[in-house]
């Protein structure tokens, strides 16, 4: 029998399947929780007016027509430090410049190191950068810690396999936060949001069927699953 790392070779490759172009800006938008608009500067770079002229500011993601997997954490991950709409882009560069060129690392934002170190270069950096206190940059590491903890590292393949979309909040302990009962894995559905019990049950699936007429009892009892994770994947969808 086929494993799943087996079938993503297959699938792609020598191609990571994390690194596999997938998403449109829209679509990783909604799995995010960003606007389109913001997600679209911080891949493609915007223009502003500065002093009477247009100035460009470069992309902070790095990705081509379809954003990867990976792209998808690098956006989750700065979701959490971005911590107000009008912040400009070359601030949020700067500080990964900075931790990047003092460890040496690049893209940071995808590294286990940021757990670390460097990670706290980073925000500590950042905090200063648009004046948040040390009070403010502790809550900004809170906020940091809470997203990664929405994340899985893969130890073998050196790279984050699994995120788990949803509501993230500082202020709820490790085991209030919500249950992580819908996951998107680039190894699995081509990278769709699936349930985490049971990763060949996507989504979007559910959604139709509820959206046909049938009852969350009758599809958790058709797909083997608890009422809880259909009522997860609705609420994913509809958020999202």
């Amino acid at each position: 029998m086929v494993d799943q790392d087996e079938a993503a070779r297959i699938l792609y490759g020598n191609f990571a399947p994390n690194e596999v172009p997938r998403y449109t800006i829209a679509q990783a938008a909604r799995y995010v929780d960003l606007s389109p608009a913001t997600l679209r500067s911080w891949v493609r770079g915007r223009n502003y007016p500065r002093g009477g002229e247009s100035v460009r500011s470069e992309p902070l993601i790095k990705a081509g027509a379809l954003l990867s997997f990976s792209n998808l954490v690098e956006a989750h991950l700065l979701r959490a430090i971005r911590r107000e709409e009008d912040v400009r882009m070359s601030v949020l560069r700067q500080a990964l410049t900075t931790a990047e060129k003092d460890y040496q690392i690049d893209r940071l934002l995808l590294s286990k190191k940021l757990r670390t170190a460097p990670g706290e270069v980073l925000l500590e950096h950042y905090g200063k950068l648009i004046n948040l206190g040390r009070a403010g940059q502790l809550c900004l590491m809170h906020v940091f810690d809470a997203h990664l903890r929405r994340v899985d590292w893969d130890e073998a393949q050196g790279g984050y396999r699994q995120f788990f979309p949803g509501f993230v909040s500082a202020l709820m302990p490790p085991e209030d936060e919500l249950p992580r009962l819908v996951v998107i894995d680039p190894s699995v559905s081509f990278g769709k949001p699936v349930i985490s019990s049971r990763k060949g049950i996507r989504v979007s699936a559910i959604v139709s069927r509820i959206d046909a007429g049938e009852k969350e009892n009758d599809i958790a009892q058709d797909y083997g699953i608890e009422r809880r994770e259909v009522e997860a994947a609705i609420a994913f969808y509809r958020a999202a």
